[in-house]
Formats: structure tokens, sequence, C-alpha cells
């Protein structure tokens, strides 16, 4: 789940760095996609027998679609606002997935993962205070975007029971591409070589990503996992400053700690729980 984090955080880089050379955050989904699907090709290719074949179809295709309905609604937050804003939004996520995989997978979530999760989200809360008083209604985009990419990663939990991790990515990659050509089709024009290159950067790391995401939920039940997430929120925020100037208030900084704080409190338990 960290090195999932590792390449989601660096996802707002280069949709920015498309934007910048005049991509519409459309276009840049299709892209992502199309990239992705050029990376695993081979391997679905190779493996073409047993690379698609899953127990749950239906659930595989609406796993795509709920990936990609969040991350279209993530791309274009991220063209649009700031990143550290977008990404402390989009921690909803775990909270709406902490909440899913107890209603609808029947996991025991114990009490002081509910805890700590609740803490985690207050210091996102924390972290977003001052930006909210903006009230821009873009950012509703990456809290929509966070309610469906926690109904994927709780769509990969269900999948995980019957299909390999390797399945789950394939199905992605495949779907992907049609998922997100029909809304290009409606902003579309041809991307300059160095778009080109930053969106291939973007399927680059979305790969990694959802490799480490699928093997993440298949190791360990949704409501552990997840948590992990919030490391996102302090890479974002390091590439913001480093890369674009965005200066993080002293507000960041302090829901930064309380969610980092959170995260090592579920680790060091969930550690001692284990036999």
């Amino acid at each position: 789940m960290l090195g999932a984090s590792l390449f989601f955080g660096t996802h707002g880089v280069w949709v920015r760095f498309a934007v910048g050379e005049g991509a519409d955050p459309l276009v840049i989904s299709f892209w992502r996609s199309l990239v992705l699907l050029l990376l695993i090709l081979p391997w679905i290719v190779s493996n073409r027998r047993t690379a698609l074949r899953s127990t749950h179809p239906w659930g595989q295709l609406l796993r795509v679609a709920f990936s990609m309905i969040g991350l279209i609604l993530l791309v274009t937050a991220q063209a649009n606002l700031p990143l550290a804003e977008v990404s402390a939004l989009t921690f909803a996520a775990p909270l709406f997935g902490m909440m899913g995989a107890a209603l609808f997978l029947g996991e025991v979530v114990r009490a002081r993962r509910w805890v700590a999760t609740l803490v985690g989200f207050a210091g996102v809360w924390i972290v977003l205070r001052p930006g909210v008083s903006d009230v821009n209604p873009l950012f509703v985009l990456p809290l929509i975007s966070a309610l469906f990419i926690a109904g994927s990663n709780l769509m990969i939990r269900f999948l995980a029971k019957d299909d390999a991790p390797t399945t789950t990515v394939a199905w992605l990659a495949m779907g992907s591409v049609p998922f997100t050509l029909v809304p290009a089709l409606f902003a579309w024009q041809w991307p300059t070589p160095m778009a080109l290159l930053w969106m291939a950067m973007l399927g680059a790391v979305g790969l990694g990503a959802h490799i480490c995401l699928v093997r993440a939920f298949t190791a360990a039940e949704a409501s552990a996992v997840l948590s992990y997430d919030y490391s996102r929120l302090i890479i974002t925020s390091s590439l913001g400053f480093l890369i674009f100037a965005e200066v993080p208030t002293v507000w960041t900084w302090v829901g930064g700690a309380v969610i980092v704080g959170a995260v090592v409190y579920i680790a060091r338990q969930e550690s001692r729980a284990r036999p």
C-alpha cells in the first residue's frame, strides 16, 4: 500500500505537466489508460488463455467503471486545484472504504481502526480548512472521486477471493481504454510530443500503483491497509512545493502530523494483534 501511495503521489505532477502542454483532462485520462494497456499487453498476450479468466466478469467490469470515473474526476481536480488540497480531499476514500468493508464485505472492523481512521480524517479536515473558505465548486470533484475510488478498492477485495491479482489488473487495463475514450472524444485534440511523454509517465505510474494496490488488498483486509494511504499526502505536498511552489500552510503540516500519527498507531496495533 505504501508503494501504491508513492506512485499515486506523483500522479498530479504528470497531470499538471500534460495540462501545461495544452492537454484536456478528459484526453489525459484516455492516454493514461492507453499507455497502461500497452505496458501490460505483452503479458496479456503471452498469457492469453488465463490472463482475463475471471470468476466474476461483471464484478471486474463494475470495478473498471468505478476506477475510471474516479480517475476522470481526480485528473480534472488535479488540473485545476492545488495538489495538496486535492490529495487531502481524496482521503475521504479510506473512511468510505472502512464503512463499506464493514457493511458490504462483512469484515470485522475493530474499534481502534475506527478511532484511528476518524482521527486521520480529522487531520485531513485540518489540512483543508483554509481552502474550504474559497468555496470553489471544483472541490466537490475529489470528494466524489474518493467515493468511487473507495468502491473500486472494495471491489478489489471482493474479487481477490477468486481472481488472481494479475487478472484484476489485466481487466482494468483492457476495460479502461474504451471507458475513457468516449468522454475524451468530446474534448479531443492531438497531444504534443511532450504531452505524450507526460501522459506516458502517467500510464507507467498508474500501472505500478494498481499492481501494488491489488496485491495489498489481496494480502490483507481492506479496513487494515486503507489507512496506509495517508502517506500519499506527504508525498503530494512535498512535490507540489518543490515543483510548483505551492507552499503548504501551517495547517497542512499540523494535519499531516495528525494523519501520520494515526497511521503509526494503526501499524503498531495491527502488529501487536498478529500472533
